[in-house]
This record gives C-alpha cells, sequence and structure tokens, in this order.
C-alpha cells in the first residue's frame, strides 16, 4: 500500500466527512473506493471514444467498398 499526501477543496473533504461519518467507514477506505470507481469510470469511457473512433473507421471502409461494388455493378 502506498502513501500519498492529498490536497482537497474545502467543499469536498467536508462532504468527504459527513458521508464517512454517515457511512461509518474510515476516510482511507472510502477514498479508496471513490478512486478505484472513478478508475472504472475512466476506463470505460476511454474504451468507448476508441471504440467510436475504430466504429468510424469501418464505416468509412464499409462505405467506400459498396461503392467500388456499385460501380461494378453499372460497369456490368
Amino acid at each position: 500500500m502506498k502513501n500519498i499526501s492529498l490536497r482537497l477543496d474545502d467543499e469536498i473533504f467536508e462532504d468527504t466527512e459527513i458521508m464517512v461519518t454517515k457511512l461509518q467507514k474510515a476516510r482511507n477506505r472510502y477514498i479508496n473506493e471513490a478512486l478505484e470507481f472513478y478508475n472504472e469510470y475512466q476506463k470505460r469511457a476511454l474504451l468507448a471514444k476508441k471504440l467510436k473512433n475504430e466504429s468510424e473507421i469501418v464505416r468509412q471502409n464499409s462505405m467506400e467498398m459498396v461503392k467500388e461494388l456499385e460501380d461494378l455493378d453499372d460497369e456490368y
């Protein structure tokens, strides 16, 4: 386990203190879970962006192939 020093905005710190008290959870555990959740969220967002970009490439290639097939059909 790694130790880090962390500066939080006052409002975020106050909200966190309220939540750890209500949930009866250690601040470290709460922050670890929050970061784990946010990391997974970001991984999914990056994957969605990658899939969108790759889908656009496939769409462009498909459109080119359709045009080529139509051109061949017009020739015959």
